[in-house]
């Protein structure tokens, strides 16, 4: 065994309760997460903006709040899962609709805003969410398969909303995913997921601290969590938390909210540095580290109580600023930047496509992209889907994946990196693309290149 691990462990150990004041907010930087959370606040109230659950957790989970603005969201989820068509969804409508994923992300909205779970449509719900857990544990245990039906992050979030309902999970649905951490299966492109492993790792801390399973069951889930954050913080234990700066919010929700936070403050200075100079400009990790930085976690969601805000206008503390212009914008200061845009085929690594442009500095690569369309005589193609995360691309230069193939487009930047966020600032972008073993589909951001935020 590395000895790391040994000292990651040992320390996991004799630390199991560090104290939550390690995870304050030092002083100074109250109007920070205040700004962050009337940003999200602004999304929310933004019809043009479709809704999604993970904005309206971070409300919820907030400690300022427009009571109005937020029942106002709930009910624009509530159209979108379940839409009042005079009859309840059939199982069919679920599984075309919505993954487990997002299902699960709505049952957890439902949960963070205390609503009744005891009527006919969101006790189907429920049973629809344990319905996509059992078809994505029978994909894992398919020899000819081995893998789930979406991803270890939708099927982790699909227990961990079940346990925050406070619903028994069949122990074959857990063992699944205990047995996929203990091998290793947390991965994204052959490398260690840290989003992966952070969801997994909040489904165990939930689900140990439930009374419906035995005593062995529980502790193979407390050693379970001890294992992922020890993973998490194994490969780089001088320097805070692995992965980058966009996994760190959903990871420091894991160590806040199973109490294994002794790395809190230094990985809190790197978030809110990272606040202060704007990186977070992606509605679903602001969504994420509000939460945080209110020293919150989604396991905060199971035991929500929300009496108080019946009918409390009146006790609203922040109102969104709808006449307030966006945030400038680093493609607005005039510095251009080369952007080199190349494709190759997935299987015979032929030339599709290649172009040296033009654009300004801190561009998106959609938009990067979208320029490509328009020149030449031989304009670049492409197509994309809408996710929570932001759009992602399906086809390129008329290549796509199959239906089943879980492919999905993998887009490099300068040094063949996996591009960590889709902004050209100073160096120059290089775009090489090609199909590689994944989850198409998926709207998750951290299980796909970050390439078109």
């Amino acid at each position: 065994m590395d000895p790391r691990w040994l000292s990651v462990l040992s320390l996991l150990l004799h630390i199991p309760f560090a104290s939550a004041q390690q995870c304050e907010i030092p002083r100074g930087n109250a109007e920070a997460v205040r700004s962050l959370n009337a940003v999200l606040l602004k999304v929310a109230a933004d019809p043009s903006r479709p809704p999604n659950p993970s904005i309206y957790l971070a409300l919820r989970l907030s400690d300022q709040h427009n009571f109005t603005t937020e029942r106002q969201y709930l009910k624009r989820l509530v159209e979108i899962f379940q839409p009042n068509t005079g009859s309840p969804p059939s199982e069919v409508d679920y599984e075309e609709r919505f993954g487990t994923g997002q299902l699960a992300l709505y049952l957890l909205a439902l949960r963070a805003a205390c609503q009744n779970m005891r009527t006919v449509a969101r006790n189907q719900l429920i049973t629809q969410l344990k319905m996509h857990l059992h078809k994505e544990m029978e994909h894992i245990g398919n020899q000819s398969i081995g893998h789930p039906l979406s991803n270890y992050y939708q099927y982790s979030l699909g227990v961990l909303a079940m346990c925050a309902h406070h619903k028994k999970i069949d122990e074959h649905v857990i063992d699944k995913l205990l047995d996929a951490e203990e091998k290793g299966k947390f991965q994204l492109d052959h490398k260690f997921s840290v989003d992966t492993a952070a969801m997994a790792g909040l489904a165990f801390g939930c689900l140990k601290d439930s009374h419906f399973y035995t005593a062995p069951l529980l502790a193979k889930l407390s050693q379970a969590v001890q294992r992922v954050t020890g993973n998490i913080l194994l490969p780089e234990p001088q320097e805070g938390i692995s992965g980058n700066i966009y996994s760190r919010p959903l990871v420091m929700q894991l160590l806040m909210g199973t109490r294994t936070d002794h790395l809190c403050a230094r990985d809190m200075h790197t978030l809110l540095h990272g606040l202060a100079r704007g990186v977070f400009h992606n509605s679903l990790i602001q969504s994420q580290l509000l939460p945080v930085l209110y020293g919150k976690s989604y396991l905060d969601i199971a035991d929500m109580r929300c009496h108080a805000e019946r009918g409390a206008g009146e006790a609203d503390s922040l109102i969104p600023d709808l006449s307030s212009p966006e945030p400038r914008r680093p493609s607005q200061t005039g510095e251009r930047i080369a952007v080199h845009l190349v494709v190759y085929h997935p299987s015979n690594l032929k030339l599709l496509y290649k172009r040296l442009l033009k654009a300004p500095a801190g561009s998106s690569l959609l938009e990067i992209l979208m320029a490509a369309t328009k020149l030449g005589q031989k304009p670049l193609r492409f197509q994309t889907e809408n996710t929570l995360s932001g759009p992602m691309i399906t086809a390129m230069m008329g290549v796509k994946a199959r239906k089943g193939e879980r492919k999905y487009w993998r887009i490099l930047g300068g040094g063949h990196r996996i591009l960590e966020q889709g902004r050209c600032r100073r160096t120059v972008l290089h775009g090489a693309a090609g199909f590689l073993p994944g989850a198409a589909g998926t709207w998750r951001a951290a299980d796909l290149p970050r390439a078109l935020r």
